[in-house]
């Protein structure tokens, strides 16, 4: 009797206090613990860790000589750019919303400021998703990666004054052809002085034609996916972003360029900079289809760039870009071991902290070259059985020989990304399966799914099934084939949230995490787009014409013109350059030579062209300011009625 009785006086108290239970539970559509199946995973994955004996934390350390007093970085007009503050929640245990390998690696990716790496080397971390490595030259600075934005950049050179005594800079290397390695160079120096022979501008062969063509194309879709590769939108803290791998976040500034004086062809060039020999090693084709290594040969540093940093790196990146080659990264890498290895102190990247040491600088070189070429091996050799991508996705595990060492894992690429990108290098996309070969696309397929299951209520029940037995990848399948089916079903779409959301919070990898978050997010709130960062002049006036035209005719839509076919010129001044466009029924060619009898010619500098082809700018407005028409206007304006505007944010988790 008197259990029963405590248990009705359980009930009435429950009973009394459902009220403030429910006030206090997440509202539907609002971010939500780590749940029972989670924490298990959570405790799984620290159980199966690596011991950590310490040497990262003190690698990261070491060195430090100071940091900037103000954590906030402003642009021109106020606006913050970055804040060295953002990650400072970062400390103790991991939370329960937050894998404990990447709690742990972004405690130590976060430190911020000057560090000194060898008599004469210096970087500055923290100050944007890469680093700024500098070495002290006869009478300046030579600057390697001005990371990705002129106002971050200009702050970490006003550290580098400030601590170390104000110097001119000299010279700028550019390792790669991607924007945080080049972006804030009008930061630390100015065009006018690389034109006069005051300061010299390093960089691969192919730099400039690789900076400038990886985003034309396909700008827009890459856009797009980055905004869920970095979380943009997402606020750092235990339930959001948790960093970007290699990086915490990337800089929110203006993007820069100044082409560069003086080209590295092939490894073994050196060069004498302001006093200091320097080495280089081309590495064009592992994480940059344009990219180069520096040996500073007097402090005996090994610049690994791009190639190795403190994680598994991308052989396709979630935001897309050209598959790239894991078998030539990994012999780089081994070139690099057998050239550099044996006489390097310092071991730096232009991403991550340093690894000091000979044997320790041989050693990470070797594990991370056997990262690469296991993950390219093994993939072949499963492919080369008849698995598909995702049976091998599946079947291939980080063995423990190479898991042991902490950068080897991934918190960028990851094991499961990177087999599938080995796989598409060589076979592409189809499995060979004639059921893949025509399927339906992802709505008329939901649509059948989700009818031949009997409904979506029956399939709400089975996810919510699975959700609750903690089976988040088949809650996900099921719900996503009910929003891409139902749109508007609102329970789903949360429920899918939800799911993703506890498969972000387990993820090892932050790009994962960011991409599984920003899913959850814009399922509850919608799309709302921000941008990481802007573009200025150098970007756009860096493009050759042609790529632009070409760029412009993927947006051409032939049936706005019915069928009609016509030719019209541009003619450019400012740049010398004539373009004729020639219409037929199906395509529009550019070249960049006249066409015999057009049936207009445009006039005008090329920043007016790029407005009426671009920013879809009104033609009578460009011509009352320097633009000319002559011939058939008429002509012109349904011409550039066809081209479609600029793609803005377009659905990714939805149809």
């Amino acid at each position: 009797m008197t259990a029963l009785r405590h248990r009705r006086l359980a009930g009435t108290a429950l009973l009394a206090f459902a009220p403030l239970l429910l006030a206090q539970a997440p509202a539907p559509d609002a971010p939500k613990p780590a749940t029972p199946a989670t924490l298990a995973a959570q405790r799984a994955a620290a159980a199966a860790l690596p011991q950590d004996d310490g040497r990262d934390a003190d690698f990261a350390a070491r060195g430090f000589v100071g940091t900037r007093a103000d954590p906030l970085i402003k642009a021109a007009d106020g606006r913050t750019v970055w804040n060295l503050a953002a990650y400072d929640f970062v400390a103790g245990a991991a939370p329960d919303t937050v894998h404990p390998s990447l709690w742990r690696h972004i405690g130590i990716l976060r430190r911020h400021g000057l560090f000194q790496v060898a008599d004469g080397v210096w970087q500055v971390r923290g100050f944007d998703i890469s680093n700024m490595t500098v070495v002290r030259g006869a009478s300046g600075w030579i600057l390697i990666d001005p990371l990705t934005t002129r106002e971050t950049a200009k702050a970490a050179l006003e550290l580098v004054n400030e601590k170390l005594g104000p110097r001119p800079v000299k010279a700028v290397i550019y390792s790669h052809s991607h924007g945080d390695h080049f972006g804030g160079a009008r930061g630390v120096i100015d065009e006018a002085d690389v034109k006069a022979g005051k300061v010299a501008v390093i960089a691969p062969a192919h730099f400039m034609e690789e900076t400038v063509s990886e985003n034309v194309m396909a700008g827009a879709a890459m856009g797009r996916r980055a905004n869920y590769q970095f979380g943009a939108g997402l606020v750092p803290g235990p339930a959001g972003q948790i960093g970007s791998g290699i990086g915490t976040a990337v800089a929110a500034g203006e993007i820069t360029l100044i082409a560069p004086s003086d080209t590295i062809n092939k490894t073994g060039e050196t060069r004498t900079v302001d006093g200091v020999e320097l080495e280089f090693q081309i590495v064009s084709g592992s994480e940059a289809p344009s990219e180069l290594n520096v040996y500073v040969k007097p402090t005996k540093t090994f610049l690994s760039s791009e190639m190795t940093t403190c994680s598994l790196h991308n052989i396709l990146t979630p935001r897309g870009a050209k598959v790239r080659d894991a078998r030539i990264w990994a012999g780089f890498i081994d070139e690099a071991l057998q050239t550099w290895g044996p006489r390097s102190d310092a071991l730096i990247s232009s991403h991550c902290w340093p690894r000091f040491g000979q044997g320790e600088v041989q050693s990470a070189l070797a594990a991370n070259r056997d990262n690469y070429r296991y993950l390219h091996d093994q993939t072949v050799r499963l492919m080369n059985r008849g698995e598909t991508m995702h049976e091998i996705a599946e079947a291939l595990q980080h063995p423990p020989e190479l898991a042991k060492d902490w950068f080897n894992h991934g918190y960028y690429g990851t094991y499961s990304h990177n087999s599938k990108a080995v796989y598409q290098f060589y076979l592409g996309w189809y499995d060979a399966n004639p059921a893949n070969l025509n399927a339906h696309p992802p709505v008329e397929r939901a649509k059948r799914m989700i009818a031949a299951m009997g409904g979506s209520a029956k399939a709400l029940a089975a996810a919510r099934k699975a959700f609750a037995a903690g089976d988040y990848r088949w809650s996900s399948d099921l719900l996503s084939q009910i929003v891409f089916a139902e749109p508007t079903n609102r329970p789903a779409r949360l429920l899918l949230a939800d799911s993703f959301e506890q498969q972000g919070y387990q993820a090892e990898s932050g790009i994962w995490r960011n991409q599984f978050l920003m899913a959850a997010k814009e399922l509850r709130e919608g799309v709302k787009t921000r941008a990481t960062s802007s573009q200025s002049n150098d970007m756009i006036a860096a493009v050759p014409t042609q790529e632009l035209l070409d760029s412009a005719a993927t947006r051409f839509d032939p049936g706005k013109l019915g069928g009609r076919t016509l030719a019209i010129n541009l003619v450019m001044p400012d740049r010398q350059e004539t373009a004729g466009i020639e219409v037929s029924r199906t395509t529009m060619i550019g070249r960049l030579k006249p066409v015999a009898q057009p049936a207009a010619t445009i006039t005008g500098p090329r920043r007016m062209m790029l407005g009426l082809l671009f920013m879809k700018l009104p033609l009578a407005q460009l011509e009352m300011a320097e633009l000319k028409v002559e011939g058939d206007r008429a002509a012109v304006e349904a011409w550039l009625a066809a081209i479609d505007p600029l793609p803005g944010a377009f659905n990714i988790v939805e149809p």
